[in-house]
């Protein structure tokens, strides 16, 4: 439990922001005795020293903390990412006396022709190193550790960002990935080895190294090039790398990072959000849509689409309720931590009386539009404070979720009418 605090640390910790980033704490020696990462440096770092009912383990070395300081960065994912480097260059004793191998993991890239990204677990990499250390030889780079990290989040949101490769090389026929746009043609033998090296592992290499603005301006360069030289197509790709490098959207990275913000007191580790949408002509050929994402995406192949039948009439709240209600009748569908609605107060209100008939308690958003889908306004069935905050650090993933839910939609309803846009 934490003494009185100085007035130097009381006021470092009063300037601490929302953003996500790393902490350092300093002994009263100036020597660095524990980094950790945070989605929001202001809620982690007071929550140290609030004095929790079951102290964490970290707690018990708070009374040695003098000077706080801390760095920012875009994303959850280099947060994740500085504090590797940060404790691989310092050691800070608490970190390192601290340490569980079984959460600290690595990630890795293979030495092949087309080197693939994998994840690797500090125990397992130690028993390569005691008993087959030739076979460590197959990997080329190695990135970590990475204390807490959710890799399978991790590698499934890189690949997405670099578009790095998973595929049998030279194939013949287009994998998924490929025909999603997150595969440069590994498989349909579209890029050599020394291209795919150069425009997917090179700016990998340089990302988990912490050199993101590199990335970016190389990004930029190549970009530019492309557009003189009129290959709009490879341009645009390029632009939508930098625009993702930009607005990473990465919860799911840190194993209950999503649940500090109170949103939620499961013990899931990974973030489940649901966003519906309602679409009609008149009152005719109504349709409801649900999409779901996790912290790196979305996930396409548990989207739903609903008939509405029970309402006579326009109304998109009462439609709206029917797909809810028609939602709750599948145990077998994970529940989300937040329902995102594309809709105001009257669609939020409905969706949080089913939901407490039900017995069910998860946070409902909605997003009104405005008549002309002009506006964002945001509306928070239970606004508390934790949640308040939440949302505003996430609102870019919440519209996107908004807007994907809209397009399902009103995809859904023009190949109902067989309207081909």
């Amino acid at each position: 439990m934490p003494g009185p605090l100085s007035t130097i640390l009381t006021t470092q910790l009063a300037s601490l922001p929302d953003n996500p980033g790393i902490y350092l704490f300093y002994n009263n020696n100036k020597e660095l005795i524990y980094v950790g990462k945070a989605t929001s440096l202001k809620s982690r770092v007071r929550s140290y020293f609030a004095g929790q009912r079951t102290p964490r383990p970290i707690e018990e070395m708070i009374h040695e903390v003098a000077v706080l300081k801390f760095q920012t960065t875009d994303s959850v994912l280099e947060a994740i990412i500085l504090e590797a480097i940060t404790i691989k260059k310092f050691l800070p004793r608490y970190n390192v006396l601290g340490k569980d191998d079984k959460s600290w993991n690595y990630l890795v890239i293979t030495n092949e022709l087309f080197p693939r990204l994998r994840a690797l677990r500090h125990h397992d990499l130690e028993q390569l190193r005691q008993s087959d250390p030739a076979a460590l030889k197959h990997y080329s780079y190695l990135f970590g550790p990475y204390p807490g990290l959710n890799t399978k989040a991790a590698l499934k949101l890189l690949r997405r960002l670099f578009c790095v490769s998973d595929c049998v090389p030279g194939r013949g026929r287009p994998c998924l990935y490929r025909e999603i746009g997150q595969c440069r043609g590994v498989c349909t033998g579209e890029t050599s080895a020394p291209e795919y090296r150069s425009r997917v592992i090179l700016p990998l290499r340089l990302f988990l190294t912490g050199k993101k603005a590199e990335v970016v301006k190389e990004l930029e360069r190549a970009m530019a090039a492309e557009s003189k030289a009129e290959r709009f197509e490879a341009a645009a790709g390029l632009r939508n790398q930098l625009h993702a490098l930009h607005r990473i959207e990465d919860m799911a990275l840190i194993g209950k990072s999503f649940f500090e913000w109170g949103v939620d007191s499961t013990t899931k580790e990974s973030l489940r959000i649901e966003g519906y949408d309602i679409s009609n002509l008149g009152s005719s050929d109504k349709v409801g849509s649900m999409v779901v994402f996790d912290g790196s995406g979305p996930i396409k192949n548990e989207y739903r689409k609903f008939t509405i039948k029970s309402v006579a009439g326009q109304s998109d709240v009462d439609c709206l309720a029917e797909v809810i209600e028609r939602r709750l009748r599948h145990p077998e569908w994970p529940l989300p931590q937040l329902f995102l609605i594309d809709g105001g107060r009257p669609q939020v209100a409905r969706v949080k009386k089913i939901l407490a008939e039900a017995n069910i308690s998860i946070n409902v958003v909605g997003i009104a539009k405005g008549p002309e889908r002009k506006r964002n306004d945001f509306i928070l069935g239970t606004p508390t404070r934790q949640l308040v905050v939440w949302v505003r650090l996430h609102r870019e993933l919440l519209i996107r979720v908004r807007d994907e839910a809209h397009r399902f939609a009103i995809a859904f309803n023009r190949s109902k009418r067989k309207i081909i846009k």
